[in-house]
C-alpha cells in the first residue's frame, strides 16, 4: 500500500479533533461580533463527527471510506493518494454509521441523535436556521455522540479539545450549569479547584453522576 495512504487516518484524526475544538468554542461561548456562532457550532460539530468516523474506518483500512474508487489506467499502475484525490468519492455523513459498523464493529453512540443532528446541519447549511439557540443542540451532540465515540475508539475526551486559553475552567463550568453529562478527562484534575460547580437545580441525578465521575478522577490521581 502507498505510504501516504497508510497514514491518512492519522491526518483525519488530527483534523477532526481540530474541528471538535472549534465546535466546542462556538457552542459553549458567545461572540459579540458574529451572531452566527450557534449555527457555526452545528456545522463544525457535524463536520468533526464526519471526519472522526471516517478516521476510525480508515484506521481499519483507508480504502474503506471510499464509495467510489478510481480505475487503474494500466494493470501495472499502483494506487496512490493522488489517484484517490482525483477520482475517489468517500461515503457521506448519513451513510457512515452502517459503514463504520460493517468495517470495524463499532456502532455510533446515540444513533438517533446522530441522524437528527445531520438533518439540522443540512437545514442550516442549505435552507434556514430554526428559531432557537441551536448551540444547545451542538453541545448535546458533542457530548452525547462525539465524546463517547472518541473515547471508545482512542480513549480521548471531548473536553480536552477547546480553543479557550483556559481550556477547562469556563467550558466545564458551563456544561455543569447546563446539566450536560460528559466524560471526565485526566487533564481536568489540575483545574478542578478553579471550576465553578453551579449544579442545575432539581437535577440531583445529574449531580450524583458527575460527582461520582469527578471523585473517580481524584481517587485515580491519588493512587
Amino acid at each position: 500500500m502507498d505510504r501516504q495512504l497508510r497514514a491518512v487516518h492519522k491526518h483525519m484524526l488530527h483534523l477532526g479533533l481540530g474541528a471538535l475544538a472549534h465546535a466546542n468554542w462556538h457552542a459553549n461561548y458567545h461572540s459579540f461580533e458574529n451572531d452566527s456562532w450557534p449555527e457555526l457550532s452545528v456545522l463544525q460539530a457535524a463536520h468533526a463527527a464526519e471526519i472522526l468516523v471516517k478516521a476510525r474506518i480508515a484506521q481499519q483500512h483507508p480504502l474503506l471510506i471510499f464509495e467510489h474508487l478510481p480505475k487503474p489506467p494500466t494493470q501495472k499502475t499502483k494506487l496512490t493518494l493522488e489517484h484517490l484525490l482525483q477520482d475517489g468519492r468517500t461515503y457521506q455523513y448519513g451513510e457512515l454509521p452502517d459503514r463504520l459498523w460493517a468495517a470495524t464493529g463499532v456502532q455510533i453512540p446515540n444513533l438517533a441523535l446522530y441522524r437528527s443532528f445531520g438533518r439540522l446541519r443540512n437545514s442550516i447549511q442549505h435552507f434556514t436556521s430554526p428559531k432557537k439557540d441551536v448551540s444547545k443542540d451542538a453541545i448535546e451532540f458533542i457530548y452525547g455522540v462525539i465524546d463517547p465515540f472518541i473515547h471508545q475508539c482512542w480513549k480521548l475526551f471531548a473536553i480536552d479539545y477547546n480553543e479557550d486559553h483556559e481550556p477547562y475552567t469556563y467550558l466545564v463550568s458551563g456544561l455543569i450549569r447546563r446539566g450536560v453529562p460528559f466524560l471526565v478527562s485526566p487533564g481536568l484534575i489540575g483545574s478542578l479547584d478553579g471550576i465553578d460547580m453551579e449544579w442545575p437545580s432539581g437535577n440531583s441525578q445529574y449531580k450524583k453522576l458527575m460527582l461520582g465521575r469527578l471523585e473517580s478522577l481524584r481517587t485515580h490521581k491519588q493512587i
